[in-house]
């Protein structure tokens, strides 16, 4: 078995040291690694924002990012003897954190853009396990790393079919970033093609799945030959939904070994990211808090019309009740609304009830301090 590694320098943006990586999908992008199945590769990362939001970051910083540069990922590495349709098991060994993270809610941006346009950024200290930070007193929250942004290149057809689609969502009037050479690395035709890395698709990306933690095996249908896995994005801590659009954001090493299942994803119709495990993602604990309290949502508007079967709405009045339950024990609202993005777990408790669907969001207890 042998190791690769990339190693970037993480004081220096993707732009200045574009050997080491992409912040766009593309089938053309050439790898940095070739390795066998059954090696080990070691990527280093770039936190998402690409370094904008570091520690001396202001709230004017967080106002107007160039969110032109995100996401910045590590790769792609070639992995020898996969083919499309074929399925690469993508086996996570380490996330290892770095010691500075960030929470920002960037106007415009997040799953309440409309409740909250103002700009508001945690920084937090990562060491020991825990995240705490100045900006959230009393609040402590335990490390479950993972990488945001995890997958493999589109195909040519793919990405034809991808930004066709993309297309009319965004002629539909749907949030939607389309392709754009601007901040594209790299900074030629084939970045100003690429898919960005902002939604999740077909071969993974930007699935901000937090049990993708160490000793999970991740399931992906090829698309390219050899697969070009890439990286980045990575998360000290989220809760199930990230909320603001940000979790715990972070710098980390990323340490990954991979298996090819030859035209399993063809053969089995796998169509999209599958993951599994053997043991707990995090401690029980935290996994399923022994202490927690819970705020519903049903998909009722505010006046009280019905939205038939509209989980979007469900969730939405889920999260504003935790947002004022947490306003209620003293928080600000968008502290409230950052910790929600890190700490609170949306789950869908039931769909079947017709009109309405129900979602309930828990906030674990054990992250408070006093």
């Amino acid at each position: 078995m042998a190791v690769h590694e990339i190693r970037i320098d993480p004081d220096l943006p993707l732009r200045d040291e574009p050997g080491t990586g992409h912040n766009r999908w593309h089938p053309d992008i050439p790898p940095i690694v070739r390795c066998e199945p059954g090696d080990e590769v070691i990527l280093e990362t770039r936190d998402a924002f690409d370094g904008q939001m570091g520690p001396e970051a202001t709230l004017k910083t967080v106002e107007a990012p160039d969110l032109d540069v995100v996401h910045p990922l590590t790769g792609p590495v070639h992995v020898e003897g996969a083919r499309p349709g074929d399925l690469l098991e993508v086996e996570i060994l380490e996330v290892a954190p770095d010691r500075y993270g960030y929470t920002v809610q960037v106007p415009g941006f997040g799953f309440l853009r409309d409740v909250f346009p103002e700009p508001f950024m945690v920084r937090w200290e990562l060491d020991d396990g825990w995240a705490v930070s100045a900006d959230l007193p009393g609040v402590r929250i335990p490390a479950a790393p993972f990488m945001g942004t995890i997958g493999l290149s589109p195909g040519r057809e793919s990405l034809a079919r991808t930004t066709a689609r993309e297309q009319a969502a965004l002629a539909r009037g749907g949030f939607v970033l389309p392709p754009s050479p601007d901040g594209a690395v790299p900074a030629d035709a084939v970045g100003a093609a690429g898919l960005r890395t902002i939604p999740p698709r077909e071969q993974g990306g930007n699935v901000d799945i937090k049990q993708l933690g160490a000793g999970t095996r991740l399931y992906l249908p090829v698309d390219a030959p050899g697969a070009l896995f890439s990286a980045g994005d990575a998360h000290f801590a989220q809760g199930d939904c990230e909320a603001c659009g940000t979790a715990i954001e972070m710098r980390a090493t990323l340490r990954v070994r991979f298996t090819v299942h030859e035209g399993q994803a063809a053969e089995k119709g796998i169509r999209g990211p599958r993951f599994a495990r053997s043991d707990y993602w995090v401690a029980p604990a935290y996994a399923a808090p022994r202490r927690f309290y819970a705020t519903t949502g049903m998909s009722v508007s505010g006046d009280g019309e019905v939205s038939a079967e509209d989980a979007t709405l469900a969730a939405r009045n889920a999260l504003l009740e935790m947002i004022d339950h947490l306003g209620e024990r003293g928080w600000s609202a968008q502290q409230a609304y950052a910790i929600c993005s890190v700490a609170v777990d949306l789950k869908v408790s039931q769909l079947v009830d017709v009109p309405s669907f129900l979602v309930s969001a828990f906030l674990p207890e054990d992250v408070f301090t006093d």
